[in-house]
């Protein structure tokens, strides 16, 4: 097979002038905010990698239970045809293995490719799979999928676009049917999408997942602070923020926030820009909305999509939802 093919949409430039960007924006807003890809440094992501082995968080065990038990399912459902599959948001592509390896083993694994912000990481995922799936072809995309859906590769298979972990609820209303419809200008008619969503449940069993006893949680929504010193030149104390979760019920979101638990004046000499906060004023450092399973369908299909299937795991607690571009 040919050596991997990698399209480079954004480099580290990009990402600091967005880093940039997102900070003086959100820090000089009211009330001041940043977005929850922040979190996401070397560091955040080792915190997160945590996050998912604490016992309350539900999230990432329940999908990938759901992934490994119903792969084959997946895989039939998707027809005959070779499949090119591309997983957004992929990291290590250990989310995706199930559903690679069930089609792979039907012989119709025409390709893989990873889309990821982080350019070393794509590479390093594409070098562990040419052993995996000696006989796909594989390719990667560095790039933001909220901007570079436009780059998504098509040499005329069927394909399956993957977006799994409950990303999908970290954007707003807004930004939610934007991206449904921006990935479906990007697909052809019978393609396939397979969308990992947090389903709605016990308002507790949620709020312990982002409270979880260890503290982890905190820590890594704390992150984003040790980003903006390290990357920003600023002198934030994080030890100083509180995290807070807030449970929404009229909109089934989880609400994050670092909360000032003294006066503070922080210095960001990167950007010469100074921010003040008082007692009690809180940073919002992202949200993850809930789904009930209904109200994702008429959200699938509004956009140019019909719902195929949803398994869930034996809790209901998540769903993978399978639809196609119609």
């Amino acid at each position: 097979m040919p050596a991997p093919e990698l399209r480079i949409c954004l480099d580290e430039s990009d990402l600091d002038a967005a880093l940039r960007l997102d900070a003086k924006r959100g820090l000089t807003s009211h009330p001041k905010h940043l977005p929850m890809r922040l979190h996401y440094d070397g560091r955040g992501s080792a915190m997160f990698g945590e996050l998912t082995r604490q016992p309350e968080y539900y999230q990432t065990r329940s999908e990938r239970a759901i992934l490994r038990d119903n792969a084959a399912s997946i895989a039939g459902a998707l027809g005959e045809a070779p499949i090119s599959v591309i997983e957004l948001g992929a990291g290590r592509a250990e989310k995706i293995r199930p559903i690679l390896d069930a089609i792979a083993e039907q012989g119709r694994l025409d390709a893989f490719w990873p889309f990821d912000v982080a350019e070393g990481e794509v590479r390093d995922v594409l070098l562990e799979l040419a052993t995996a799936y000696p006989d796909a072809y594989l390719g990667g995309i560095v790039g933001d999928f909220t901007r570079h859906l436009q780059h998504l590769p098509d040499h005329h298979d069927t394909r399956l676009v993957a977006f799994l972990g409950g990303t999908f609820g970290n954007f707003t209303g807004m930004e939610r049917s934007q991206f449904l419809r921006d990935l479906r200008e990007a697909l052809r008619p019978g393609d396939w999408f397979l969308l990992g969503a947090d389903l709605v449940k016990d308002p507790e069993v949620i709020l312990a997942a982002y409270n979880d006893a260890a503290g982890v949680t905190a820590e890594f929504n704390r992150n984003v602070l040790y980003v903006l010193n390290h990357r920003l030149d600023a002198d934030f104390q994080p030890d100083n923020f509180e995290h807070i979760a807030l449970w929404d019920n009229d909109t089934a979101t989880i609400d994050m926030r670092l909360r000032a638990m003294k006066p503070m004046a922080v210095d960001l000499s990167a950007l010469s820009l100074d921010v003040s906060f008082s007692v009690g004023e809180e940073i919002h450092t992202g949200i993850s909305t809930k789904f009930h399973r209904g109200e994702l369908e008429n959200q699938l299909q509004a956009t140019g999509f019909e719902p195929a299937a949803c398994w869930t795991d034996e809790r209901g607690y998540m769903g993978v939802f399978l639809a196609r571009a119609l």
